[in-house]
């Protein structure tokens, strides 16, 4: 499996990295720390955050030199105040024109450094209030939007991550239904979803059903593994809640041929936590839950008891497989 990781996680605990006084660690710094997690695959970037001054392409060179693959980049505008008040749904039109162009050059970059995954968080776009914005306006600004950074460069798949809220009160993009939507709406063949797992939790979804929405309606194009208790994007390690939606993910993607990277989007420099001893844990994590995925996937009894519906049965199954509980002694799961 391919695993990448927030690279920002890595500023966590510098003392047990950097020399004190070292300063603040900037992206070739960040790199060179993720790079020591064995099993790590690659790392995401901001854009335009960790790009900086260097050229996109020696960024790449750098991240290359260390191990590590340039998943792709995601999408930040909140280096502009304006942009509390919406990007590509903002009121004053010079700024949507900022927040679409801006975009386009991260497109252009990305495409220079040979990647194709541009992730797209539009949490500015939005409202707080009632009676504070027209609400068929703000759709059409946002697919207008959506619609010409996807056909800028069809070669760059540009993929979704809704989020309920934060920073606004009310995303516009909220959640599995509304995403599709705007998919569907625009009709680009390059635009599809990423699902980031706290972020559906708090969207009150099932993850692995809305996984199996995206297979139906459009395309799977990252994972965010984290976890959370479903309140907020608390930013956890993976499995440290819901270890059994978790599996249940992991089994229902690769089922419907997931072939990218599982990428852990945590927060370990909120509470200070080893973000190498973090990350390397996520991806042992990910790695047991995989047996458990092979192993379900060996019992044939697991499609008899969903087609049948047969949570109780299901139950025994899984906590067998995580458990080592006995199997049912009557012949039929569940009865």
């Amino acid at each position: 499996m391919l695993f990448a990781t927030r690279l920002n996680s890595f500023a966590s605990r510098p003392d047990l990295f950097w020399p004190a006084g070292s300063g603040k660690p900037g992206t070739l710094a960040l790199m060179t720390r993720a790079a020591t997690v064995e099993g790590l695959s690659g790392v995401d970037l901001n854009y335009p955050d960790h790009l900086g001054p260097e050229a996109p392409e020696q960024v790449a060179a750098q991240a290359a030199d260390l191990g590590l693959a340039l998943n792709g980049f995601a999408m930040r505008y909140y280096g502009d105040p304006a942009y509390r008040a919406g990007a590509f749904t903002n009121p004053d039109p010079a700024v949507r024109r900022r927040a679409i162009d801006l975009t386009k050059r991260g497109i252009d970059a990305l495409a220079r450094c040979g990647a194709t995954l541009m992730t797209v968080w539009l949490g500015q776009d939005g409202f707080d209030h009632a009676f504070a914005a027209d609400y068929g306006q703000l759709w059409a600004l946002e697919i207008a939007g959506l619609d010409e950074i996807a056909r800028h460069n069809p070669d760059i798949d540009i993929s979704i991550e809704y989020k309920p809220d934060e920073p606004r009160a009310h995303a516009l993009l909220a959640d599995i239904g509304t995403t599709l939507l705007a998919i569907r709406e625009i009709g680009a063949p390059n635009l599809g979803v990423t699902l980031d797992f706290a972020h559906v939790l708090y969207a009150g979804e099932q993850p692995a059903c809305s996984a199996a929405l995206v297979a139906r309606h459009s395309r799977l194009l990252g994972v965010h593994l984290n976890d959370g208790y479903g309140a907020r994007d608390d930013g956890l390690m993976v499995g440290a809640i819901h270890t059994v939606q978790t599996i249940e993910l992991l089994r229902q993607i690769r089922r419907d041929g997931y072939d990218g990277a599982i990428y852990f989007d945590t927060f370990p420099d909120i509470s200070g936590l080893d973000p190498v001893a973090e990350c390397a844990a996520n991806i042992a994590t990910v790695q047991g839950m995989m047996t458990i995925v092979d192993r379900l996937d060996a019992d044939n009894r697991l499609a008899e008891v969903l087609d049948r519906q047969d949570a109780v049965g299901g139950q025994r199954i899984i906590q067998e497989a995580l458990l080592g509980q006995p199997r049912a002694s009557s012949g039929t799961v569940g009865a």
